[in-house]
């Protein structure tokens, strides 16, 4: 319990801090404008409606994609263009007055179906419901934690009061704005003056917030380039350092009998959490590899902690031999049940925390990168000379089809013309477009919660992809090993095959992740696989540079 109180507590310190993010500087002027209209109680009632707004769309997100098969990636584009909306109708004064004429007679309406003293409370939490609606989509990091719960198993009351905390923690200071905004606003002649001119100011700050949230990453893209750390410090390290948490309901190690963080103290240690079908796990390896190669002997330690994505990444046997084939020797613990996972508050794969010889852990990073920041603070730890390090970053792009997941819990983008029939035998057709990042079936199909499964043979799946490398996580049911047939922009694979590709077919055996196609620069095309029978099991594309 006290676990899940600090979970609470910091769910709401997070959604305080959010009011620097870019994702809630297009709200904050809509908000202020709406408030602006209407009394205290109406700037109660925005906040009351934003907050259940939000957290009740998020919390039950997942339920909601399921049941209408909506692609989170349309819903937020739509709420991008909705805000973008609201600014050109601050920046146009013709559409202003457009806008006050219609929003005038819904308040009209409202005046005639209830007393004015309820009208402002319920006025602005239909307002503030709207703009929590809108919003929600914007905050992709809030729906993908909602999602790794139900990966783990953890969609329960405990989860319902953290989204709820962070909805508060997003509330408080917006609330403060909206209060003492409506009194510097009516005391300062400036504003009364100028009010078409704040208008537009605010309409433009909504713009330019929506294109720092699509765009804004991009910016920062860097390409293939070398990046020297030699200093004899900590980079990046954490501000307050904590205790390592317990590795604790391990499964089953591979290269090592059980180990404890008290047991290896003096020692410094990373916590890898990965997957072996993760190629973003995957990308990291030989990084890790060789980190272990160099100071092993000199009091580093590594411990894989195997938290499974897909259930037959569950499998003992699965787990080690992907070991064996990534020529991984460090320690691996299965964390099956995500106990450690949970210990460690976790919510990414693969994520990195770096533990000192007193039991301490001091710098964390989650995802890719960052290489040469995480071996200086390896050394730094380890005592040992600064040196120049040098790591070269792989070329990357913000329109590469992003991971496409399709089993039912996490589908996103599926374009066949039929509806999903979950956990049912169903046969899908092509449309006749797929537009890009969509994928679509055609033949007799199974589609459960974490995987999709042909029933017969000729069973087709396509994707729209933009990407250089293409990987698929797929098995077999089947006791031999099942034929795919590959084809790309409907002509045999011959050129840029990945190396599971054999004359343009895959020999599909055990669940595993699958290279496909590996081009030498961006390409955008379609790619088409065909089962040769039943029992092909197919989980996610993943994309790469």
């Amino acid at each position: 319990m006290e676990s899940n109180i600090g979970n609470i507590f910091l769910a709401l310190l997070e959604g305080f801090g959010l009011i620097i993010s870019p994702c809630i500087l297009p709200i904050l002027p809509i908000i202020l404008t709406g408030s602006l209209a209407g009394s205290r109680k109406h700037s109660l009632g925005i906040i009351t409606g934003f907050v259940s707004a939000f957290t009740i769309f998020t919390f039950f997100s997942r339920q909601i994609v399921l049941i209408f098969s909506v692609d989170l990636s349309f819903v937020r584009n739509i709420s991008y263009g909705l805000l973008i909306l609201f600014g050109m109708v601050l920046l146009s004064t013709k559409l202003s007055n457009l806008f006050s004429r219609y929003t005038q007679s819904f308040a009209n309406f409202g005046l005639v179906l209830s007393e004015n003293k309820k009208k402002d409370f319920l006025d602005g939490t239909i307002f503030g419901g709207l703009i929590g609606l809108i919003w929600t989509p914007c905050a992709g990091p809030i729906l993908a934690t909602v999602i790794v719960q139900t990966v783990i198993q953890k969609t329960t009351w405990d989860s319902f009061f953290v989204v709820l905390a962070f909805g508060i923690g997003v509330a408080i200071p917006m609330l403060l704005i909206m209060l003492f905004g409506n009194k510097i606003m009516s005391r300062m002649q400036f504003f009364k003056t100028h009010s078409e001119l704040m208008r537009k100011i605010l309409g433009a700050v909504i713009i330019a917030s929506v294109f720092y949230m699509l765009y804004g990453n991009s910016w920062n893209l860097s390409f293939k380039q070398s990046v020297n750390i030699h200093q004899n410090k900590l980079i990046d390290g954490l501000s307050l350092s904590y205790p390592a948490p317990t590795i604790q309901g391990i499964n089953q190690w591979i290269n090592s009998p059980p180990l404890t963080i008290q047991q290896l103290r003096g020692k410094v240690i990373l916590i890898d959490f990965w997957t072996y079908s993760c190629i973003n796990c995957i990308r990291t390896l030989p990084y890790l590899k060789n980190w272990y190669s160099k100071y092993h002997d000199k009091g580093f330690e590594i411990i894989g902690v195997h938290s499974p994505e897909f259930d037959f990444e569950k499998d003992f046997n699965n787990v080690k031999n992907a070991v064996k084939e990534q020529g991984i020797t460090y320690p691996v613990a299965l964390d099956n049940n995500f106990l450690t996972w949970k210990n460690f508050d976790n919510h990414y794969w693969p994520a990195h925390y770096l533990i000192d010889q007193n039991g301490f852990v001091v710098y964390q990073h989650f995802g890719e990168g960052k290489y040469d920041i995480t071996e200086n603070n390896i050394r730094f730890l380890l005592g040992l000379n600064k040196t120049n390090i040098q790591v070269s970053h792989p070329p990357s792009s913000f329109s590469e089809t992003p991971e496409t997941y399709l089993g039912y819990a996490r589908m996103n983008s599926y374009a066949s013309p039929e509806s999903i029939a979950y956990d049912q035998p169903a046969i899908y057709t092509f449309p006749n477009k797929l537009n890009e990042n969509q994928w679509a079936l055609e033949g007799p199909w199974k589609v459960t919660s974490q995987k999709i499964i042909s029933l017969d043979k000729n069973a087709s799946i396509k994707i729209h992809f933009n990407a250089r490398k293409i990987f698929v996580v797929m098995g077999s049911r089947n006791v031999f090993p099942i034929k795919v047939k590959i084809l790309l922009n409907e002509h045999p694979l011959e050129n840029g095959k990945g190396k599971d590709v054999t004359q343009s077919t895959i020999d599909v055996g055990k669940p595993t992740l699958y290279e496909v196609i590996v081009q030498d620069q961006l390409l955008n095309g379609i790619l088409q696989m065909t089962a040769t029978e039943s029992g092909l099991e197919v989980y996610t594309f993943t994309f790469g540079e």
